[in-house]
C-alpha cells in the first residue's frame, strides 16, 4: 500500500515535513460567458512531481469536484481523466466569486489515521473584492483574504481556519514556482503575511489534526488529518 507517511524536503538549507496533497489549479480570473479551464493535481508541488492517476493514493481520484456560483447552491462537475490530472471546466454566467472545493476522505487508512484532501480554488469575475469566507463550503481553509491579482514583491495576507476558527500558531506551508518552500506559523487569528518572490503559480498547505477514535470502512482510526490546499497566480 502506498504511504502516506512524511518525505524529508532540504530546502535553501533548511528541512521540513509535509505529505502529498490535492489541489487545483484554474485561472484566478474569469469571464462572463467564456469557458474556465481547470485541473486537478495529486502529488508534491515543491518538487514539480504531478502522479500519474492511476497511482493516486487509495481511491483519492473518485473525489468530487464542486462548483459554488454567486448566490446559488454548490453543484458537481464532471470532471475527465487525464496522463497526471483530472480536468473540468464551467463558464460564468455573471460577477462575482465562484468557488471550486474538493473534499475526499480516502478510503485506506494511514496506518490508524484517516486521511481527508481538500482542496480550493476562486476565481473572480469582474470587479475584485474581499473574498467571502462563508461561501467556501470545505471544513479547513488557507487562502488569502483579498480576491485580486497579486505581484512580486508585494505582500500577501493569509488566513487559516478549521470549522469556522481560526488556526492558531499552526505552520502554514509556501511553495513557490521555483522549487523555493518555507513554513510559516500563523499568529492568534490564523494570519500569515509573506512576498512571494517569483512570478507564477504558488500553493499554500495547511494540516489540521486532531486525536479521534472511530471507523472508516470496517477499520478503526484513532486520528484524524485534514490536509488543505490552495494555488494562486503572482505577476511579475
Amino acid at each position: 500500500m502506498k504511504s502516506l507517511l512524511l518525505a524529508l524536503l532540504f530546502t535553501l538549507g533548511t528541512s521540513q515535513l509535509f505529505a502529498h496533497a490535492l489541489w487545483i489549479e484554474t485561472a484566478t480570473s474569469g469571464k462572463v460567458g467564456q469557458a474556465q479551464q481547470v485541473k486537478i493535481y495529486y502529488g508534491e508541488y515543491a518538487t514539480n512531481e504531478r502522479e500519474e492517476t492511476d497511482k493516486w493514493y487509495s481511491d483519492v481520484k473518485e473525489f468530487t469536484l464542486w462548483l459554488t456560483a454567486p448566490g446559488k447552491e454548490k453543484i458537481k462537475l464532471s470532471t475527465t481523466p487525464g496522463s497526471n490530472y483530472y480536468s473540468a471546466t464551467f463558464t460564468p454566467e455573471g460577477n462575482g466569486q465562484y468557488v471550486l472545493t474538493v473534499s475526499h476522505e480516502a478510503k485506506e487508512l494511514g496506518g490508524t489515521t484517516k486521511y481527508e484532501f481538500i482542496a480550493t480554488a476562486l476565481v473572480s469575475v469582474g470587479k475584485a473584492a474581499a473574498i467571502d469566507h462563508s461561501a467556501i463550503p470545505v471544513a479547513v481553509k488557507v487562502h488569502p483574504t483579498e480576491a485580486k491579482t497579486y505581484k512580486a514583491n508585494a505582500s500577501v495576507q493569509v488566513k487559516a481556519t478549521a470549522n469556522g476558527q481560526p488556526l492558531a500558531k499552526t505552520a502554514v506551508s509556501v511553495f513557490s514556482p521555483e522549487g523555493w518552500s518555507k513554513e510559516i506559523t500563523t499568529d492568534e487569528k490564523g494570519m500569515i503575511t509573506f512576498s512571494p518572490i517569483w512570478p507564477g503559480r504558488y500553493l499554500l498547505e495547511v494540516a489540521a489534526r486532531e486525536k479521534k477514535d472511530g471507523t472508516h470502512h470496517g477499520k478503526t482510526y484513532n486520528a484524524a488529518w485534514q490536509g488543505a490546499t490552495y494555488s494562486f497566480e503572482v505577476s511579475k
